[in-house]
């Protein structure tokens, strides 16, 4: 539940950030990203639909200090449209006052039957103690669409505006002072009034207006480099320093590089920039919409929050079985994936948020892995507190870095059950002080345990005078019959080296016996909420034990069921013939180890003869 409850609150977190205005969302990181992206992908490929006339620190040097007179403009825009066969002129200069009456007349004849556009600057603050109303507006055109409210203007001045055709290139700066997009309509006093590039565009492309209604806004796409623009200088222009018809079908755009003229802006390309280069790389934006050249649309916001749900589900399915450094490995991929598609989307999508997934992986990384690592710590101490009692400290090693989900949960598994104990137990210890009972009951039960715990067997619990292991679980373990063959042949022998010891010192010899049987057991923690019990309950379980309890007819001290002779590959065995064991409706075939080792001394059980081993057997 608490993880479901993380992974939906690190979904909701990309829900917000794509959602969220777009001032606000540059705030996340979101634009940061944008613009290292657009550095990297910007080229230099030549842009052969626009021209770039620049009244820089040569013209003005050459033709005179600004501002020029309005008949030096005039005969600029006309040596663009008559000597080089420019297609339409935007001016990215404002003229709120009259000038020289011959320049003015010529550049409002100019405007009104000719493909040129003038300037005029909304402005869109609205904390200035008085609204900025300075000459007139021009250029209204039907309202169709969304705009832009502004709250005053610099217009041009009342002669041009009555007839001239105007842009607006006033723009609204993100919360960090970039210049990301500009307001294709703005709306002043109930009239909307069109971006100088978009007026351009329409009046002067010859091509059909763009379809209305546009967005208010549009990003500008500053893909291109400042060098992929052919750039005239004005006193180039004038003085006529290229071929006739050089630029014709070109869409130009007049303005100032100039430091002089104070046209900076910051763009994602640098924090000073000049506002010329601004207008030229909108209008090469507006001239790919209408063509279809510009990237095809993509739902990046809807893949944003796809993906961001993809990450907070897989986290949940999978950091429950990977380590914390697995966990963190993971959501690294996954951001490497995501800022691999946001580069090659951020031309498709101008609206969503580049970062909006990252915020799932940051709270996914701050939260869900504390919180799993936190999780896996407490398993691992109930884990180790548990199987710490029953198994080696190898075998716990091996479960912590294993996969299962919970290691102690009951399950089905192939076991070999060995169960062992002191013959004639009360016989020994009856006549014996206290101290010395339980020091021989510790010393046999040593000589039982040492062996299952070095061969990897779990220990089940002890019975008094004996044990009862098996191997198999928790991990499987394909030579888990091998293994309990072996741990019982090194318990023989260590109740052995421990009953000459006790003869020498003048006590009874000691015989162990052992019953061993391989099968399908049930295997986990059969525990209550007042003690925990790791355990194995089975029918090889139960036939290990009537095993154990048949030795005592034998001269035997292992005696082996059909089950471990049939899973066992690294031993030989001798058969001892059938017997019926309590609870079985059928005789089982009873086998020892062949005769590798001696079998007890007894005069008074039955030995077996020896046999082959069985088909395929070691040897």
């Amino acid at each position: 539940m608490t993880r479901t409850l993380i992974a939906c609150l690190a979904f909701l977190l990309t829900l917000a950030s794509a959602w969220t205005p777009a001032d606000t969302v540059s705030y996340l990181g979101n634009e940061w990203l944008r613009d290292t992206f657009l550095k990297l992908q910007q080229n230099n490929k030549i842009e052969p639909r626009v021209l770039v006339v620049d009244i820089d620190e040569t013209s003005t040097a050459a033709l005179g200090a600004w501002p020029w007179p309005r008949a030096r403009i005039a005969d600029l825009v006309e040596t663009l449209l008559g000597h080089y066969g420019a297609r339409g002129v935007a001016l990215d200069i404002v003229l709120p006052e009259p000038a020289d009456a011959g320049g003015d007349a010529r550049l409002a004849m100019l405007s009104q039957h000719g493909p040129v556009v003038l300037a005029q600057a909304f402005d869109f603050q609205r904390n200035r103690p008085a609204p900025l109303r300075e000459g007139a507006l021009g250029g209204a055109v039907p309202a169709a669409g969304p705009a832009v409210p502004a709250s005053g203007y610099i217009g041009i001045h009342a002669s041009l505006a009555a007839v001239a055709k105007t842009g607006n290139i006033g723009f609204i700066p993100d919360a960090d002072g970039v210049l990301r997009r500009v307001p294709l309509t703005t709306s002043f006093e109930g009239r909307h009034y069109p971006a100088l590039s978009l007026a351009l565009l329409d009046c002067c492309s010859g091509a059909p207006p763009l379809a209305r209604p546009l967005p208010a806004q549009i990003r500008v796409n500053y893909g291109r480099d400042w060098s992929a623009y052919t750039v005239a200088t004005a006193a180039e222009i004038l003085q006529h320093q290229y071929a006739a018809d050089a630029f014709r079908g070109r869409l130009v755009v007049v303005g100032s590089t100039s430091l002089g003229q104070g046209d900076r802006v910051a763009t994602p390309l640098g924090g000073s920039r000049p506002g010329l280069s601004v207008q030229a790389a909108m209008l090469s934006t507006l001239l790919d919409v209408r063509a279809g050249t510009a990237p095809a649309p993509w739902p990046g916001t809807l893949v944003a929050c796809a993906f961001a749900a993809a990450a907070a589900l897989l986290a949940t399915l999978a950091f429950p079985r990977l380590s914390a450094a697995a966990s963190v490995a993971l959501l690294a991929a996954l951001s490497l994936g995501w800022l691999a598609f946001a580069y090659a989307a951020i031309g498709h999508d101008a609206r969503f948020a580049t970062t909006a997934p990252l915020a799932t992986n940051l709270f996914l990384l701050a939260v869900a892995v504390p919180y799993q690592w936190q999780l896996a710590q407490r398993n691992s101490r109930r884990l180790l507190d548990t199987l710490r009692q029953y198994v080696a400290p190898e075998v716990v090693a091996e479960l912590l870095r294993s996969d299962i989900d919970d290691p102690l949960k009951p399950r089905l598994l192939e076991v070999t059950t060995l169960i062992a104990d002191l013959e004639g137990y009360t016989g020994h210890v009856e006549s014996l002080p206290v101290e010395q009972a339980a020091a021989l009951t510790r010393d046999f039960l040593d000589c039982l345990t040492g062996p299952v715990i070095a061969l990897g067997g779990t220990l089940d619990k002890y019975t008094g005078d004996g044990l009862v292991a098996f191997w198999g679980a928790p991990l499987p373990n394909a030579d888990h019959a091998d293994l309990a063959l072996e741990a019982a042949r090194a318990i023989v022998e260590r109740v052995g080296q421990l009953s000459a010891a006790r003869v020498r010192d003048g006590g009874r010899p000691l015989r162990v016996r052992i019953g061993i049987e391989s099968g399908p057991a049930m295997a986990g923690d059969f525990g209550t909420s007042f003690r925990s019990i790791y355990t194995a309950v089975g029918d090889s379980v139960n036939t290990a034990s009537r095993l154990e309890h048949a030795a005592r007819e034998f001269a035997h001290d292992v005696i082996i069921g059909a089950g471990t002779v049939e899973r066992a590959r690294r031993h030989q065995f001798l058969a001892l013939g059938e017997r019926h064991l309590r609870g079985k409706e059928k005789p089982s075939t009873l086998f020892t180890f062949a005769p590798q080792m001696a079998p007890a001394m007894s005069n008074d059980r039955p030995h077996a003869a020896p046999v082959a081993a069985r088909p395929g057997s070691a040897t």
